[in-house]
């Protein structure tokens, strides 16, 4: 098994120790550094290059907003979770939009945590159906731009099209495998393709572009 490598973000000592003990005894994941404000963050991302960064939204010298904005920017192959105690959309939204993959309470369980640094380090998102419902209505009020919506399309085929659309749907790859009579590997090579094609991050960034240009 590939091992996956998690940069901590946040804070509070105490917070990241918690987040330490129950990620380094779990096999397959790695702990490389631990920073106390987003700065901090950025600059143990740009050294170690981590596979997953759990990253607080609240922090001093830089929020955990601008540093996942400047950690996308700079470490494309970096995904950032971000861990808040605040069930506000206003977070979970300003999170995704500068590029984050998931969001996840700092009250979850172990087993959660775990379950959401694998899940993002995979390429799928974790993000709660309720703050999926708030980024559609809000990229709804804001139509793409048409010819570079025509542009992305174009690079698309038939099968990609079809892939991306039961994205948008929320459908896992198995249930895409069932629907298009397709094997797992298969979907899982579409699913790649597509978010490549049309630049988008991972699933919930897809299930965003797939609204916004009508596919869904």
């Amino acid at each position: 098994m590939d091992e996956t490598t998690v940069l901590l973000v946040d804070d509070q000592a105490l917070v990241r120790e918690g987040m330490a003990m129950v990620l380094g005894r779990t096999p397959g994941l790695r702990i490389v550094g631990e920073a106390g404000d987003g700065r901090a963050g950025v600059q143990l991302a740009r050294l170690h290059r981590p596979d997953v960064v759990l990253m607080d939204v609240r922090m001093p010298v830089l929020d955990g907003i601008g540093a996942t904005r400047e950690i996308v920017a700079r470490c494309p192959e970096t995904r950032v979770l971000i861990l808040t105690t605040f069930d506000l959309d206003e977070y979970a939204f300003d999170g995704l939009r500068a590029g984050a993959s998931g969001f996840l309470l700092k009250d979850a369980t172990s087993a959660d945590l775990v379950r959401a640094v694998r899940t993002v380090a995979a390429g799928e998102a974790v993000v709660s159906p309720r703050i999926t419902r708030t980024l559609l209505d809000h990229y709804q009020e804001s139509p793409a731009n048409p010819p570079e919506s025509a542009r992305l399309l174009e690079r698309l085929t038939g099968r990609e099209r079809e892939v991306l659309v039961a994205i948008a749907g929320g459908l896992s790859n198995a249930e895409i495998a069932g629907r298009l009579f397709l094997s797992e590997s298969t979907v899982k090579t579409h699913v790649g393709r597509v978010l490549a094609k049309i630049q988008a991050r991972d699933r919930v960034h897809a299930v965003i572009w797939a609204h916004r240009h009508g596919l869904a």
